[in-house]
């Protein structure tokens, strides 16, 4: 087997539906691969009615929630690919997205992970590859601060970058990346101390420290409807109004410790 895909439904029926059919329409003629979907405790029936839409794939229930890395971790346990695609439900691939990325594994042994160009649904560019944060970065990017350190954030959000040209990058966005399933289970997948934020920052880091490379592939394209739910309210009532604000809080704390504020 060449490819597993696994993809994780939280009470996204639609998109997730949107998303498998968009994963079988592209281009991997000469490619084998799999699709698991792992259903995330949703509790609302969507998870059962993709499994009776998509009877041929690899249906996993979770009975409880597990997050973003530990759904994901459920679903790379019972992949048998070479090579692992995480991709979120609100995701949608060009024809030769996932091709392209195979292609560039297979060809630079030197890259344990890549991920594609992400664009919003309306064509604008999405800033996904990024630089390590530092220890005030989310402060930076949720408050009024912001505005007073605008050159730090532009060198986070790699600014100085076309965003047009292959380029190794500190990390990647999980909404879409390609790693070769050895790394992944060398590295024991997500970190789940991560319910979600940050656990796709700390692999591609771990990715990094294993001697491997992280590459982005603007080549490879596709569309994220991706929406900042923590940051829907005013930075300064977002920890009481918010759950994902709060879930973001103690991610940051338990990377900047994990990491030693590096």
């Amino acid at each position: 087997m060449d490819l597993s895909v696994v993809i994780v439904n939280y009470k996204s029926r639609k998109k997730t539906a949107d998303c498998v059919r968009s994963v079988r329409s592209t281009d991997l003629v000469g490619f084998s691969y799999e699709i698991i979907l792992v259903d995330n405790a949703s509790g609302d029936g969507s998870g059962e009615a993709l499994a009776k839409e998509f009877p041929d794939l690899k249906y996993l229930v979770s009975d409880r929630n597990l997050g973003m890395g530990g759904g994901n971790n459920l679903g790379a346990d019972a992949a048998s690919g070479e090579f692992l695609l995480i991709l979120n439900p609100d995701t949608l691939l060009r024809t030769d997205s996932i091709r392209l990325m195979l292609e560039f594994l297979k060809n630079r042994t030197d890259v344990g992970l890549v991920g594609p160009k992400l664009i919003y649904p309306d064509g604008q560019l999405q800033y996904s590859c990024l630089r390590f944060p530092s220890l005030l970065m989310p402060f930076y990017r949720r408050t009024f601060i912001g505005k007073l350190a605008k050159k730090q954030l532009d060198k986070f959000m790699m600014l100085d970058y076309d965003h047009g040209s292959t380029k190794e990058v500190d990390w990647l966005m999980g909404s879409c990346m390609l790693i070769r399933r050895d790394l992944f289970v060398k590295l024991k997948g997500f970190d789940e101390r991560f319910f979600m934020y940050f656990e796709d920052t700390d692999l591609c880091r771990r990715v990094w420290h294993s001697g491997q490379k992280v590459a982005y592939l603007p080549q490879a394209v596709v569309t994220h409807d991706h929406g900042r739910g923590s940051a829907e309210n005013l930075w300064y009532l977002a920890p009481f109004t918010n759950k994902l604000s709060r879930v973001h809080i103690a991610s940051w704390i338990k990377y900047s410790l994990k990491w030693k504020f590096n």
